[in-house]
This record gives C-alpha cells, sequence and structure tokens, in this order.
C-alpha cells in the first residue's frame, strides 16, 4: 500500500490506516439495522399512526419530480461545500438534470448522489425474526444485493412488494435502515476501488479502510472519527475524511421532498437510510480508530514493525478487529433470539422503546452528540469485551473472529465461559451504546417530518 498518496504523515498514519477495518467485518456496525430501529420507531406518534400508502418504484418518483430533484440535490451540495470541511465537490458533469433522457434516469441519481450506480433500489421488505412471509413472495438476500458476501443475512427473511400495492410506513422505513449495507450503496466509490464510477465521482483515494475488500470500500461513508487526540490527527490526518454527516443530510433532504411532494413511500424510505449512518455513529468502533490502544503503545510497535518485528502489530490490530465483531455480533444473535422468542420486556428492546425524547434535531447532532457519546465509552467498551467475551473471541490474536463460524454461538459461549452476570453485562454495555441512538434517532425522523416546528 502507497500510504504516501493517501497524504499520511509518518509511522502512526501507516498503523492506523492498515489498522482502521482490516477485516471487512468491521464495516457493518450493526448487523441487522431492523433489529435495533423497530423498537425505537415502533410507539413513535407519526410513524405508527401513519395511514398506509403505496409501492411506488424509483423511477416514477424521479420521473414525477424530477425538477424538484434537480434543485434539492443543488442545495444540498450547496450545504455540504460549506459545512463539511473534507468534502469533495460533486463534478459539474454529474449534476443530476431534469431534462436528460429518461431512459438513464436511475443511473443519473445515483450518479448525483455518488452511491454505487449498481443498487436497483428493489421493491421489497425485511422481516424481523418471527414475523411470517404472509402470502407475499419470498426472496433470497442474492435476489436484491449485488454483493458476494451476504453472509449476515443468511437467516433474515425478504418478502417481494409490488409497485402499487399497500404498506405500513412502519414497515418501510424500518427495512431500508439496512440497505447501505445489504445494497452495496457506498461500495466502490473511490479512486482506488477499480471501479468506472470511482473514478468519476471525485472523491479522491481511499482515505482508510482496506480498497481491496469489498466492504472495506465503504469505511470513510460509516465511519466518523470526528474526537481524537492531536497527536493523533497530526501523524494520522486522513481519519478526519469522513462523510456520514453528508449522507445523513442528504438522505433528511431527499425524505423531506418525497414527503412534500406527495410520495410517502419514498420519504420513509429515505428516512430510513440517513437512520442507518446515525446509527453507525453509535458505536465505538465507528467513532474511535483504535480502542484499547493508545497513541504512544500504536507508536511503539509500529516503529519496531519497521524495524522487522512485525507480531505486536498484527497481535493489536487482530484484537481490536475481533472484538469490534464480538460486539456487533453479539448484539445481532441475542435480539434476533429476543424477537424469535418474543420477548417485549427484553432489556435492550424495552430500552430503545422508553429513551427518553431528545431536543429538536440539529445538524451537528451526529458528530457532536451521538458520535461523542460513542467515542467516549470506547474504552470502557473494549474493557467489558475483553473480561465478558470468550477469550478466545477477543483475545487470542491468533484467532480470526470475523470468518469463523464460532460467532454464531457467541451467546452460548460467552454463558459457558464467563457465566451469566458476563452476559448481562453485555446487555446492559448494548443498552447504553444504543439508547442515544433511539432518542436522536427519534428526533431525526421527527425533523423529517417537521414535526418540531
Amino acid at each position: 500500500m502507497r500510504w504516501n498518496q493517501r497524504g499520511s504523515k509518518g509511522i502512526l498514519a501507516a498503523f492506523c490506516a492498515l489498522a482502521v477495518l482490516i477485516s471487512p467485518a468491521w464495516l457493518m456496525a450493526w448487523s441487522e439495522h431492523p433489529l435495533v430501529t423497530y423498537p425505537v420507531l415502533a410507539d413513535m406518534p407519526g410513524v405508527a399512526d401513519a395511514q398506509a400508502f403505496e409501492v411506488e418504484s424509483i423511477e416514477s418518483f424521479l420521473s414525477a419530480e424530477g425538477p424538484r430533484i434537480e434543485e434539492r440535490l443543488a442545495e444540498e451540495e450547496a450545504w455540504a461545500k460549506k459545512n463539511l470541511v473534507w468534502y469533495p465537490p460533486l463534478p459539474e458533469s454529474l449534476v443530476f438534470k431534469a431534462s436528460g433522457s429518461p431512459d438513464n434516469l436511475r443511473e443519473r441519481f445515483c450518479w448525483a448522489i455518488r452511491i454505487n450506480p449498481r443498487v436497483k433500489f428493489p421493491l421489497y421488505m425485511q422481516l424481523l425474526p418471527g414475523n411470517p412471509p404472509g402470502e407475499r413472495p419470498t426472496l433470497r438476500p442474492a435476489d436484491i444485493s449485488f454483493l458476494g458476501d451476504i453472509s449476515d443475512w443468511d437467516k433474515t427473511r425478504f418478502v417481494s412488494l409490488k409497485d402499487g400495492e399497500s404498506v405500513r410506513s412502519l414497515d418501510v422505513v424500518v427495512s431500508a435502515t439496512d440497505e447501505p449495507d445489504l445494497l452495496g450503496l457506498d461500495i466502490g466509490l473511490f479512486e482506488d476501488n477499480s471501479t468506472d464510477f470511482g473514478k468519476r465521482y471525485g472523491f479522491g483515494l481511499q482515505p482508510f479502510g482496506n480498497p481491496n475488500l469489498e466492504y472495506g470500500s465503504q469505511a470513510p461513508f460509516h465511519m466518523g472519527f470526528y474526537h481524537e487526540s492531536g497527536i493523533m490527527y497530526f501523524f494520522a490526518g486522513f481519519l478526519k475524511k469522513s462523510l456520514p454527516e453528508a449522507r445523513i443530510h442528504l438522505y433528511k433532504g431527499l425524505a423531506q421532498l418525497a414527503f412534500e411532494s406527495g410520495h410517502p413511500y419514498w420519504g420513509w424510505r429515505f428516512t430510513g437510510l440517513g437512520l442507518h449512518y446515525l446509527a453507525d455513529l453509535a458505536q465505538p468502533y465507528h467513532a474511535t480508530a483504535l480502542p484499547g490502544v493508545s497513541t504512544v503503545h500504536a507508536l511503539w510497535i509500529n516503529t519496531i514493525d519497521m524495524l522487522g518485528i512485525h507480531g505486536p502489530k498484527a497481535d493489536a490490530v487482530q484484537l481490536v478487529s475481533n472484538r469490534h465483531t464480538a460486539l456487533e455480533k453479539f448484539a445481532q444473535v441475542y435480539l434476533q433470539r429476543a424477537y424469535q422468542k418474543g420477548e417485549s420486556n427484553n432489556l435492550i428492546l424495552a430500552a430503545l422503546r422508553s429513551a427518553a425524547d431528545g431536543t429538536p434535531y440539529g445538524d451537528g447532532v451526529p458528530r457532536n452528540v451521538v458520535s461523542r457519546l460513542a467515542h467516549d465509552k470506547a474504552e470502557q467498551t473494549d474493557e467489558i469485551l475483553e473480561q465478558a467475551m470468550p477469550k478466545k473471541f477477543v483475545s487470542d490474536p491468533g484467532f480470526e473472529l470475523g470468518t469463523s463460524a464460532e460467532r454464531r454461538q457467541i451467546v452460548e459461549r460467552a454463558v459457558k465461559e464467563k457465566g451469566q452476570a458476563a452476559v448481562d453485562r453485555l446487555t446492559m454495555l448494548l443498552r447504553d451504546l444504543l439508547t442515544p441512538f433511539a432518542t436522536h434517532g427519534r428526533s431525526y425522523v421527527r425533523a423529517v417530518l417537521k414535526a418540531d416546528r
């Protein structure tokens, strides 16, 4: 890897660039976002009691509202240029024009918001564990996504929707919260990702993460390292080049446009997309580059690595990767089982339902509140994982949890090796980590609906 081409400085830069998302499993802060989003919105006024509406294709929405979409995307571009220091401007050739050819309308929209143009925006619904498909045709994950690795959804049920059929707002918005990961919206967008559109999009070289891994290329859109130390930024300034705020604001603007112009299906679907990135920032491993590794230690082990002693750095990278994977996999398995068993009083689900309402949403919330809280809990999270998880999963640098089938038994293994008290400690940790998303996720939805005005 040619770190000098990424504008990195010094030995810490090389270490961080390697360590951030060395494993593709790191890229999904919370596997199956609907598991988390459903209790947040299930009883929320304006969502749960919204009238049913008709499913609508993306082409229908774009065709009907072309001029408004052109205007709104211009406003979004102006906002991003003004408010996000590291935002790379949209090339003029990709600007959405309502007067363009109707034959490639969806592709032109994808280019204008700079997402993977292979995304078709299929009409489907993602079901929660335990929910039957009813009479709707079932779909496989491969029927929806172009991605090569969709193993995290191998037990998830999907059903097909038809243009014009009636659906509920809650079902649409909850399903959409998984789409940035499942559909691959942010895959291959950088110049060095070996895609033709990545060379056109103007994002430059991928600032961190592994550009050669499929999921690795979405790292800068799903992680926000806004609160690192001054010395970390001095040596690794590329960590500032993250873009989840741009996505959160973009989908909020598109959702408002859709609601205002009479397209509730796309209003709720865009709202779900924005909620995905907000939830990602509540994950400590998406808000802190190296939890559990001090800056001094990182400098030291990278120095000796450059001298030919490679073990300490490789071990540190593997441990951080495994702990990240352990946290998200424990949350997924634990919540899947809670839904399957109908545990409405489950500690995490109950906390998400009853989280206090936050103040009105502002554009600074993702960075200054949600990410800040996650960053502040990073060291505690790392310590609890080390103490409460099976030793092999979080303290053995010779083991790769992200590709091991054993990760699916993570709850049982934790009970067996560490006891029920350890599992209780892990569930309380997850409750504390996810509650800010519940609070500010609802505020985000109210802002989309303009319910706070």
